[in-house]
């Protein structure tokens, strides 16, 4: 059951018939609790309907006794609209290894005099999917392990993003809450992982998706696919991912 991780999963698989059913959600109860998670974070949430139209936002209210939700969202936004009008509007977020997928209806533009939000019903189901494929590390913060990179928006700037976890597939990184943020999606181009003296080496990698750590980080989670990694680097990363293995295992034994 492979997708994209900014991508809603298929539901429907032509027979009428619901090939994820094992992780469907129906509980009310559930379901408002799984909203007001996503509230507490200010975890982001990806909206997205079939004809491409898409935005990253965060929950601002969730009205249990009303059964609606209500998304931060700026009248100017170009999507917004096209959000709106469209019958289809799927919500794909993140809690620590999980992902979450949902359907949204009704959903309309309400105006104040300062702020706006774009309300929806309160879903009536919510699927929740193990998102990691592969084997995963959190780094060792004494080596340093660091990403170096040129923002998309700022080129003339080098980023210098720590590494929180790392496989051989992908790697999340830390990126403070004071610089433009990255949409999922970007494919960012000559990114210098160091994630120790040994392990050093060029790659490219892709947002996925963005998620929030915990209230008091000062930044969001990318989580990034690592495109095309050669063996060399393939197997200096599996090195590392192996040594952080043991070291971890020992410091939890010490």
């Amino acid at each position: 059951m492979a997708f994209m991780d900014t991508q809603p999963a298929p539901m429907n698989d032509g027979d009428g018939l619901d090939p994820y059913a094992a992780f469907r959600i129906e509980s009310a109860r559930e379901i408002a609790a799984l909203m007001r998670q996503l509230l507490d974070g200010g975890t982001p949430v990806n909206l997205s309907a079939p004809d491409g139209a898409s935005m990253t936002t965060a929950l601002w209210t969730v009205d249990s006794a009303g059964q609606r939700l209500a998304f931060q969202a700026e009248a100017g936004a170009p999507q917004l609209q096209q959000l709106i009008e469209s019958n289809e509007v799927t919500a794909v977020s993140y809690l620590e290894a999980v992902k979450l997928q949902f359907d949204l209806s009704n959903l309309m533009l309400v105006r104040g005099s300062n702020a706006c939000a774009l309300q929806a019903a309160m879903p009536r189901r919510v699927y929740r999917f193990q998102r990691r494929q592969s084997y995963r590390v959190r780094t060792l913060e004494r080596s340093g392990p660091v990403a170096l990179l040129r923002h998309p928006a700022l080129p003339d700037i080098q980023l210098k993003l720590r590494v929180l976890d790392v496989s051989i597939g992908g790697c999340a990184l830390l990126m403070p809450d004071d610089m433009p943020p990255l949409e999922p999606g970007l494919t960012l181009h000559a990114v210098r992982l160091e994630l120790d003296p040994d392990t050093r080496f060029t790659t490219t990698l892709h947002v996925h998706h963005i998620s929030s750590i915990h209230a008091l980080a000062r930044g969001v989670r990318l989580g990034c696919e690592l495109v095309r990694l050669d063996g060399a680097a393939e197997r200096a990363l599996q090195r590392y991912i192996d040594q952080t293995q043991k070291r971890r295992r020992l410091l939890s034994l010490s």
